[in-house]
């Protein structure tokens, strides 16, 4: 067992992490400010840190104190919970960050694989001033997201980013780039399904002059356009086959050639994808490349949609009413009872709906400090007639029924097999009104679907559906 030096300010924390880690078998030594901690680290076999501290600021203490002992393991833990604060800890070899509030258990778990370490993580480089990261939130769903970030930057290992239209994927992306080792390099951008398939290799490759009709001089594609930075490609779920095909070459030799040209490039970029479609479900299909997958999703990043942030969305809208103000829009404030609105919403378009609602609410609202009523008639203005179910915030009618659902069981027994219960309950009429959609035609079902046909057929009979008969609901 080892001994353990916890640094925090805070009385009642260092109580309640001390006694969890004497019940894991540690020693502790707990103190509340940095000089305390000077004198203490020569003994320490493990390092635990707060960042905001009496006399100083704790990730600066972590080099000075790491620099006596270098071979020792460093767990951060911050209440300020922002990516700046992961970033800045990464960057100091800490080997965890946990953001404030945390579950002791996992602070119990970090510090024994950290022990198993045994030494400081290495360093990483930052190219980019961290107050301009453009990522907001304190959630949970978003720490996570903050630290695979902070352990990733320093790499040029491929990332796919997955999540729901409007979460912020490409700021994501754009984060990564500017925080890592190819920040001074392009941050390329590329979108998938805004491309013709036919010009897609093009565009990513470059052609050679009279590589095809029209190309009259050599133009340079995506890849040579990225050299040295980071190539983003956005909606990788709407490539066509043949493209994904030389693009998997490309990752996996590191090297291409123009559309029409005979000479081989070499390739020089970190490549990062993203999309808010199933991939395995488009794997299943045949229609994107298993090993293609397997090659973008060396690190994956899921992207919460912002009904599952709720907590953040007080922080997002201020920030975009901030942001509007100063460029030059009306300055807005929103009341207690806007929020608590704001909150309520389904938020099908995720974060970019937030955005364009706060920027109207600058340009359209009269008062000065916004309510309810004012959020209420905005969202009106976007919403769709409740009477008309394909307009209607499916999201958010879910949610309800789900509420519902969960709302029988007790508190305190366990809803046991509860989420197969859930998705037969929504799968069933969903196979019903696919095939009342298309006349019972089971192959334009599955296309709509996105299920292959062999699929459809074994969750109808798994149903007990008849396809005849839910063709005459239709």
């Amino acid at each position: 067992m080892a001994h353990i030096l916890l640094l925090d300010d805070d009385a009642a924390i260092r109580t309640v992490v001390t006694a969890g880690l004497r019940r894991a078998g540690h020693t502790v030594t707990g103190v509340g400010t940095i000089s305390a901690a000077a004198g203490a680290i020569a003994r320490a076999d493990l390092f635990i840190t707060d960042v905001v501290l009496p006399d100083g600021d704790g990730l600066e203490a972590v080099e000075r104190l790491a620099a006596r002992r270098p071979d020792i393991p460093v767990i951060v833990m911050s209440a300020q919970n922002t990516l700046t604060t992961a970033v800045r800890a990464t960057e100091r070899g800490a080997y965890e960050y946990l953001p404030k509030p945390f579950d002791l258990d996992e602070l119990v778990r970090a510090v024994d694989s950290g022990l198993l370490a045994r030494g400081r993580a290495e360093p990483a480089p930052r190219t980019a001033p961290l107050d301009r990261m453009p990522l907001i939130g304190r959630s949970a769903a978003m720490q996570d997201v903050y630290r695979t970030i902070a352990r990733v930057v320093a790499t040029d290992l491929s990332v796919l980013v997955m999540g729901e239209s409007g979460t912020g994927k490409e700021l994501i992306a754009r984060a990564i780039h500017e925080l890592g080792p190819r920040a001074g390099a392009p941050f390329v951008a590329i979108n998938m399904a805004a491309i013709p398939r036919e010009l897609i290799e093009s565009e990513l490759f470059g052609h050679e002059r009279g590589a095809f009709t029209g190309a009259q001089a050599r133009t340079p594609g995506r890849f040579e356009q990225a050299r040295g930075g980071t190539l983003f490609l956005d909606e990788i779920g709407d490539m066509p086959l043949e493209a994904q095909t030389r693009l998997l070459r490309v990752l996996q030799t590191g090297e291409y050639h123009l559309v029409g040209g005979a000479r081989l490039e070499r390739a020089d970029v970190r490549v990062i994808a993203a999309t808010h479609k199933h991939l395995p479900r488009l794997i299943e299909q045949g229609v994107f490349r298993e090993d293609l997958y397997y090659r973008l999703n060396v690190v994956p990043i899921d992207v919460p949609p912002l009904r599952r942030r709720r907590e953040d969305i007080e922080l997002l809208a201020n920030h975009f009413l901030d942001q509007a103000a100063g460029e030059g829009l009306p300055r807005k404030t929103l009341g207690r009872d806007a929020l608590d609105r704001l909150a309520a919403h389904g938020w099908p378009g995720n974060v970019r709906e937030l955005e364009n609602l706060m920027r109207r609410l600058a340009v359209l609202a009269r008062e000065d400090r916004i309510g309810a009523a004012t959020i209420e008639r905005h969202l009106g203005a976007l919403a769709q007639p409740a009477d008309d179910p394909q307009q209607a915030d499916l999201a958010m009618l879910i949610e309800r029924a789900l509420a519902a659902l969960f709302a029988e069981h007790h508190p305190g027994l366990p809803p046991d097999g509860l989420y197969d219960r859930i998705v037969a309950t929504i799968e069933g009429p969903l196979l019903t009104a696919a095939l009342a959609a298309t006349g019972g035609n089971q192959l334009r079902a599955a296309s709509l679907l996105g299920l292959n046909r062999n699929t459809l057929r074994k969750k109808l009979a798994d149903h007990g559906i008849d396809p005849q008969r839910a063709r005459r609901r239709g």
